[in-house]
């Protein structure tokens, strides 16, 4: 990593059972990419939901960015990888995924958390 780069992996767990947090998640994200931070967002858990076509739409939170919106910002420059266990529990594969989404596991992501420079948030 380059001196001076920034770099941010978010775990989000939450989903529509926890419309708060999840939207905070991402929109923590998006807002970074958006500032110039590279960005790592991880889907765990709930939020594994919405690496499939169509999820994000459905997703509701009164006065937040829409879900589809704020995955497109996070897209545009940054990557989003769907739980390589949370993707075999809820039966999703490679082929499953939206356009951009990769499906990797935990040694992934504690190669990312691990970096010099990196600020690791979960939400």
């Amino acid at each position: 990593m380059a001196a001076g780069t920034k770099k941010l992996v978010i775990k989000v767990t939450a989903g529509a059972d926890a419309p708060e947090r999840c939207s905070q998640a991402f929109t923590v994200a998006a807002v970074a990419v958006a500032g110039g931070v590279e960005v790592s967002l991880w889907l765990t858990g709930e939020s594994s939901w919405f690496a499939l076509p169509g999820r994000a739409a459905e997703f509701e939170l009164p006065h937040a960015a829409p879900l589809p919106d704020l995955i497109d910002g996070v897209l545009a420059g940054g990557r989003i990888t769907l739980c390589t266990q949370c993707a075999a529990r809820r039966g999703i594969g490679e082929r499953d995924v939206i356009e951009g989404v990769r499906i990797a596991g935990a040694q992934v992501f504690v190669s990312e958390i691990m970096g010099e420079g990196v600020q690791a948030l979960v939400y």
